[in-house]
């Protein structure tokens, strides 16, 4: 299965299995059943990890009906994976549209729902109108980058009454969901504070800085597209809704101003062809990338292999906030862009003691001989022994008052995203064959992603006015 980004740290599965606790329980479909239509609205590197589902373990229940894109060179990609999954000797053959064809597309295809990844400013316009053509809809988190946007969502919702499924998938990492039931558990008492620091490596980190992404109007900044998976992480561990947010931060480290002061100017306009520079990606060295973006860059002109350290990026890459909680916890958050190692540390302090989840993702970036940057450190010996410091894992520790420390048993998860991917999918696509309730609440609707992406947008809020902002004051179209 496709991971969402070809830069994050590799999944390493463990010999023994996923663990049933983890894994939902679905019943088989009927024989006979018809499978769910679905339209991929967006053929970029994310559609990758649905279209593989639907290509593969989930094409019992599903089906890929129609594609929408701007960009005719990556429906051409997805269009012959399509066909080679069908055993045909060529490509799928689908109806393909651009996004003033939306409407028609649902209509012509009898579509069921759209799988919208498309760049994360037009997720409001998409689900609106997908919703309103009569399609249910699956969305990549976050759900919208703005308040206008978000209310958009909300009127479609409440005007169609049709479902939209958020895919927050760290939901679904076992380390993730096993916090949680700590939590639940009344194990910790009651949640005081919450203190949440995610580093992202110089490989990962720079990724945001080389696409679409650095540019704020079509992101959001990564207090939207990157916080919105950590912080409705919060918002699920302790069961309860964000009201007010302050947040301080700056492009500290890519940008030219950065590059210039540190004396790395000048810079190679993109990564492929650039030689002995671990911040530039070469589209050559991924086939796949090269397939999606290097040769249909003729079809629109986008680059998804810029310069971490060009002019015009708009985006932070050092993030702090302070985040205030209904029920009286505070959250204290930063986000760092360039660190030498990528994971999270979270501390959650209760009136009955304390819970601590530490993973390491990435323990290190290193260079080759060709002074690039490996991707997989683990892969090689010698990064091995680089970050034998700092070995890839995960622990959750809870230590109550009066009591010595103790490990809590992580189970094993499926897939990328710290095992969460695959067992995603599972509740996406199969959602309609569950058994039962899942006991670790991981499905997200549309009400889930206004949650998180508040924080983001009062946190741009400010960011600007170097003041807090009562998220009550934006405006989402219904109250939290």
């Amino acid at each position: 299965m496709t991971d969402q980004n070809p830069t994050a740290p590799r999944a390493r599965a463990g010999a023994g299995g996923p663990s049933p606790l983890v894994v939902p329980r679905f019943a088989e479909p009927e024989p006979d059943a018809p499978r769910r239509r679905y339209a991929v609205a967006g053929t970029g590197h994310r559609a990758g990890m649905y279209v593989d589902a639907l290509n593969g373990p989930h094409r019992d229940v599903g089906e890929i009906v129609a594609w929408l894109d701007r960009n005719p060179g990556r429906i051409d990609y997805y269009d012959a994976s399509l066909g080679r999954a069908q055993g045909l000797d060529g490509p799928a053959g689908l109806p393909r549209y651009g996004a003033d064809g939306l409407e028609r597309m649902i209509a012509e295809n009898a579509v069921d729902a759209v799988i919208v990844t498309t760049i994360d400013s037009t997720h409001a316009e998409l689900v609106d109108r997908a919703l309103r053509a009569g399609a249910d809809v699956v969305v990549e988190k976050p759900l919208t980058t703005t308040a206008e946007g978000c209310r958009r969502i909300v009127h479609a919702v409440a005007d169609t009454g049709r479902d939209v499924v958020m895919t927050f998938n760290y939901r679904y990492a076992p380390r993730n969901s096993s916090l949680r039931e700590v939590i639940r558990s009344g194990a910790i008492g009651d949640v005081t504070s919450i203190h949440f620091e995610w580093a992202l490596d110089t490989v990962h980190g720079a990724d945001y800085f080389r696409r679409w992404h650095r540019d704020k109007e079509s992101s959001g900044g990564l207090a939207v597209h990157k916080s919105s998976h950590h912080l409705d992480l919060v918002n699920y561990w302790i069961g309860d809704v964000p009201t007010r947010v302050y947040a301080r931060g700056g492009l500290k480290f890519y940008g030219a101003e950065n590059a210039k002061a540190r004396g790395l100017w000048p810079r190679p306009e993109r990564g492929t062809g650039s030689r002995n520079d671990p911040f530039s990606l070469d589209l050559h060295d991924d086939p796949r990338l090269a397939a999606l973006y290097l040769e249909p860059e003729t079809h629109d002109g986008y680059r998804r292999d810029g310069d971490p350290f060009a002019e015009g990026i708009t985006i932070e890459d050092n993030l702090a906030l302070v985040v205030d909680y209904r029920g009286g916890a505070v959250l204290t958050y930063s986000l760092n862009a360039h660190s030498p190692w990528e994971g999270y540390k979270v501390t959650v302090n209760g009136t009955e003691g304390r819970a601590e989840l530490e993973v390491i993702e990435r323990g290190a970036v290193i260079r080759d001989e060709n002074g690039r940057a490996v991707l997989d450190p683990s892969a090689t010996p010698e990064a091995l022994g680089r970050s034998a410091l700092r070995p890839e894992g995960e622990r959750l520790v809870v230590q109550r008052h009066w009591e010595v420390a103790r490990e809590i048993e992580i189970p094993e998860g499926l897939g990328g995203h710290g095992g969460g991917d695959a067992i995603l999918l599972m509740d996406v696509l199969r959602r309609h064959l569950r058994t039962g309730d899942d006991p670790l609440g991981r499905a997200a609707g549309y009400r889930d992603g206004l949650r998180a992406v508040a924080v983001g947008i009062a946190a741009n809020i400010s960011l600007t006015t170097g003041q807090a902002v009562d998220i009550s004051t934006l405006d989402l179209g219904e109250d939290l």
